[in-house]
């Protein structure tokens, strides 16, 4: 890997910050993102973004509340404008002082909301103003409130936690069910891929038949697999008219933490109806993940040479030149060059 590829973070870019309802009515929500401590402040349906470290003493906004478009430090009580950052009042300051409090401020983040979901944009240079080059994924939610939440903290660098939601062959390990995978339903599988909006897709297709959960759901169904930079997976399965969204998202705490977030949305009465079931089939899965990621950092503190091996690895392969082409374009301002082209992957789970 080289210096464009490997543990660094992917910027210039649009990441998942939660969801509308994660925020009370005017209220404030920690938010740590690759390193930078954020404040997420809502203002009736409307969420801001600013740097979560009062300039005065430190102090986090996060602990403090909105008031009027500001959002004041618990400290001693400065606010700032939730849209510009800007510092509004100092209530130390005598009534006839003539400091300029607006020349105060604190640094801003795009915020887009999307339906239910926020997005923050991450940039390379905090000092760069002009506009998002790109807007955040498109995705297609068959309802705006989600079916199943949970989320866990991983105790890893995104890479790591990227290449474990994409990996193929870990599910008869890893996932090792009654109701999922077992080690006697282990057969070779051939599947097709193909390029997307920076990242790519395993194409629509009949999920695998020693997939029990997907047999809960009843008729035909047809998955699509899809992957995007930064890191947000989402599997549509689609079951005549009814829709079922496996919606997957990593943010990077910081060089040794990933939160991954999975929420499930549908029209399909069936899901809807087992949720409390399918909701313990996810919970479980997180779960086997998280342990697996703490089992691996005990080899990791080693920093050994990791090996990816032909197809069944191809898609961590693709992660790694996506974020290799994205922070070149962004570095060279020239045109971004997916690396990703059609093919048939073949691996055995």
């Amino acid at each position: 890997m080289d210096a464009y590829a490997a543990n660094h973070f992917v910027k210039d870019i649009w990441y998942f910050a939660g969801l509308l309802s994660d925020i009370k009515p005017d209220g404030v929500k920690a938010f740590s993102l690759a390193g930078e401590p954020i404040v997420l402040a809502r203002e009736g349906d409307t969420v801001f973004a600013l740097r979560d470290i009062c300039p005065h003493r430190a102090a986090p906004l996060s602990a403090g509340c909105v008031k009027s478009g500001t959002v004041e430090c618990p400290y001693h009580g400065w606010t700032f404008g939730l849209r510009d950052g800007q510092c509004k009042s100092i209530p130390a300051l005598p009534e006839d002082s003539d400091m300029d409090v607006e020349r105060i401020s604190v640094r801003t983040y795009e915020v887009r909301q999307a339906g239910p979901l926020i997005w923050v944009y991450l940039r390379s240079d905090p000092k760069d103003t002009r506009p998002p080059k790109i807007d955040p994924p498109q995705i297609d939610l068959p309802r705006d409130k989600p079916s199943l939440d949970d989320g866990v903290k991983l105790g890893c660098h995104i890479d790591h936690a990227v290449i474990g939601l994409m990996d193929p062959a870990h599910g008869p390990y890893v996932h090792r069910q009654w109701w999922w995978r077992s080690a006697k339903s282990v057969h070779e599988k051939a599947k097709d891929f193909a390029p997307r909006e920076r990242g790519f897709a395993m194409v629509a297709h009949s999920p695998s038949s020693n997939s029990f959960a997907y047999k809960i759901l009843g008729g035909k169904p047809v998955t699509e697999i899809t992957f995007r930079l930064p890191a947000i997976r989402t599997e549509e399965i689609t079951i005549g008219k009814r829709k079922v969204l496996s919606y997957t998202a990593l943010i990077p705490i910081d060089e040794t933490h990933t939160e991954i977030r999975q929420l499930f949305f549908t029209d399909h009465p069936t899901f809807r109806l087992l949720s409390p079931l399918m909701g313990g089939f996810a919970r479980t899965f997180l779960r086997q993940d998280s342990d697996m990621v703490d089992l691996q950092q005990k080899g990791l503190k080693h920093d050994p040479r990791l090996m990816l091996i032909e197809d069944a690895d191809t898609q961590a392969k693709w992660y790694y030149a996506l974020k290799k082409a994205w922070a070149k374009s962004n570095a060279t301002g020239e045109p971004f060059v997916h690396p990703v082209k059609p093919c048939t992957l073949r691996w055995r789970s």
